[in-house]
């Protein structure tokens, strides 16, 4: 999987790439990243990407063609020599787009590229939105910046792919999982037994596994319910 990152603060991404899960999928191979500037395509002396908004206002607004050449450059380039270019699934991070879904990290995990477009200042020039494939949010907020939104999809997308994580079964019953039925996870218990008055539930002890899966089942539907009301009817009415 590539992942190419638009991005005028590249140098965020530095260590964010080379630590933990994140770093194990780019060191091993599983993911290949690619970090541009757009001010490689800036204009004049000082390579400006920006400009003031037509119709006035605050702020200073991402050109259209200093984004579009960025990405159309990345898609032009082979990762490896001799290797046919491919064109990434342009990912537009805006607090307007799609809410970011576990759904949506495993449709990214399975394509062969993807890139993501980081904005800045009062964001980009609307016609950007004609050259991206989609818009993605990670809630009903305003970051100054995609640069924290990219990490977010790429971990959450990286630790799907095959032989990055050393259980491949942690990703199967975790929150939003379909095994799971995109219910939350159920709680999770370790030694010792017994802390300041707080048990580990009898049937985790037992060894009977029926019980347990049992349990569990019943667990991620409490905590669903309470917790995230509008998840449970979400999951209710797929089941129906």
């Amino acid at each position: 999987m590539r992942i190419d990152v638009i991005t005028l603060f590249p140098e965020l991404f530095e260590r964010f790439l080379a630590v933990g899960m994140v770093g194990r999928a780019f060191s091993t191979g599983a993911a290949q990243a690619r970090l541009r500037n757009p001010r490689d395509f800036g204009l004049g002396r000082h390579r400006s990407v920006d400009d003031t908004p037509y119709g006035g206002g605050s702020g200073m607004v991402i050109r259209v063609d200093c984004v579009v050449n960025c990405m159309e450059a990345l898609d032009a380039e082979a990762v490896t020599p001799g290797e046919t270019p491919v064109r990434a699934h342009r990912l537009l991070l805006t607090p307007q787009g799609q809410p970011f879904t576990q759904q949506k990290a495993l449709d990214l995990a399975s394509r062969p590229a993807i890139a993501l477009l980081c904005g800045r200042y009062e964001g980009f020039d609307e016609r950007v939105r004609s050259f991206v494939d989609e818009e993605i949010s990670l809630g009903d907020f305003v970051l100054s910046g995609g640069e924290v939104a990219a990490m977010a999809v790429i971990d959450a997308c990286v630790r799907l792919l095959p032989g990055v994580l050393g259980n491949a079964g942690s990703i199967e019953h975790e929150s939003h999982s379909p095994a799971l039925g995109g219910l939350l996870e159920y709680p999770h218990y370790t030694r010792p037994v017994e802390f300041r008055g707080l048990r580990v539930p009898e049937v985790l002890q037992q060894g009977n596994h029926a019980a347990i899966a049992r349990w569990r089942g019943q667990q991620a539907e409490m905590r669903t319910t309470e917790r995230r009301p509008d998840l449970w009817e979400k999951v209710k009415k797929e089941r129906s």
